[in-house]
């Protein structure tokens, strides 16, 4: 019967610690692995076993590659798994199935009632989360807020009184590239009680998370250009 692993996969590549070594065990089952990017996660292996298994090497050729985004993915995968084949979903950065494209691979797995088997690896909405002193009994992850400036404030506004209505932490994230635009849409925007969480090169060597008040917030200078971070927001 085709079995389904759902592998982390790093969010620094300096990160590699927080992949547990038994990963490598579920890889080597895999016959087949459905990816965002080939060629960063054969490199991705490549250091796993440097990492866990000193003096072994992956075989990277003996598995056969499909990327998730390719034309007809879904029919290959539904044919992978006619086939009894093992197969492996893999992330950009993180845990396959939680923001990220593998989730509709996932579905079809379901459905046609497939064992699927979620491994353990780093998650940068429950890693922030958990650092962020906010409420981790009631959260709500949005994803991207919207690029324009005007809709973005909306948004924020929107998830600033559902945060107080509810007593909910807000977690957001952000092109690298946009994020001290948004750093200042919600220092801008928010009112100055509520609570911010910046969450920056989680698992990396550079990581640093960090919850203020939007008021406190503003008496700082924050730049994270470039840099992968995610956000939180809880209205006090």
């Amino acid at each position: 019967m085709a079995t389904i692993y759902l592998i982390p996969a790093l969010l620094q590549e300096e990160g590699i610690q927080a992949i547990p070594p038994f990963i490598t065990g579920a890889i080597q089952q895999c016959q087949v692995f459905y990816v965002e990017n080939e060629r960063t996660t054969r490199r991705y292996f490549k250091q796993l076993w440097k990492n866990c298994l000193p003096g072994e090497d992956i075989i990277i050729d003996n598995y056969e590659w499909v990327n998730l985004a390719a034309a007809g993915a879904a029919e290959q995968f539904r044919v992978h798994i006619r086939e009894n084949k093992t197969i492996g979903i893999v992330s950009e950065a993180g845990c396959p199935g939680v923001a990220d494209p593998g989730q509709a691979l996932i579905a079809i797995a379901q459905q046609l009632k497939v064992p699927v088997k979620p491994l353990t690896g780093p998650s940068s909405i429950l890693l922030a989360l958990m650092a962020s002193g906010m409420n981790g009994q009631q959260f709500r992850f949005n994803g991207y807020l919207p690029i324009d400036n005007g809709q973005r404030i909306k948004t924020l506004k929107e998830l600033e009184a559902d945060s107080l209505k509810k007593d909910c932490t807000q977690i957001f994230i952000e092109t690298p590239y946009r994020n001290n635009q948004l750093i200042e849409a919600v220092l801008k925007s928010c009112n100055p009680r509520t609570l911010f969480c910046i969450a920056v090169d989680l698992t990396g060597p550079g990581e640093w998370i960090r919850t203020m008040s939007v008021a406190q917030w503003q008496q700082e200078k924050t730049d994270i250009h470039k840099r992968p971070a995610i956000f939180l927001l809880h209205a006090q």
